[in-house]
């Protein structure tokens, strides 16, 4: 079972990491200043950085066994999700906004520069989804693996 995490928590992190190089490509960060992107830059790269510590924590685990790794790589998974969910609700109003870039999330200064469209709204649909469904699938099989289901 932490080989099958292993992988899951892998798929997920090429979505991230595409969605994570969508935002920045697209202006997220700059976004930031205007109010155009709903996403704060802390949350964004918080929740990157948290999940490939964890990642690399579950690397570690799968080499070494030790079940406090397990645990380890588990406990920082749940800031992850939690800023992933947080993410996600900021995502979904933008998702749903006329593609114009007007909205009640958008400044007048930002409406009338290039980056009128938050970033963030260039996420594929199936690629945001296939990260939601990876990330749930890996938070659990990390979960059963450090409670020692299904053997390691």
């Amino acid at each position: 079972m932490d080989i099958a995490a292993l992988i899951a928590w892998v798929v997920t992190a090429l979505g991230g990491f595409y969605m994570l190089g969508t935002w920045v490509q697209r202006g997220g960060i700059r976004q930031q200043r205007t109010g155009t992107s709903r996403l704060p830059a802390p949350a964004v790269l918080g929740h990157f950085a948290l999940a490939a510590i964890g990642l690399v924590v579950w690397i570690v685990y799968v080499v070494a066994d030790e079940a406090a790794l397990a645990w380890t790589a588990f406990v920082l998974l749940l800031p992850v999700a939690l800023l992933g969910f947080v993410m996600l609700a900021r995502w979904i109003p933008v998702h749903r906004a006329p593609a114009t870039g007007a909205g009640p999330h958008v400044t007048a200064a930002a409406a009338n520069a290039d980056d009128a469209v938050p970033a963030e709204r260039h996420f594929p649909v199936p690629v945001v989804v296939a990260h939601g469904l990876f990330a749930v699938a890996t938070l659990l099989l990390v979960l059963l693996t450090a409670l020692g289901v299904g053997g390691s």
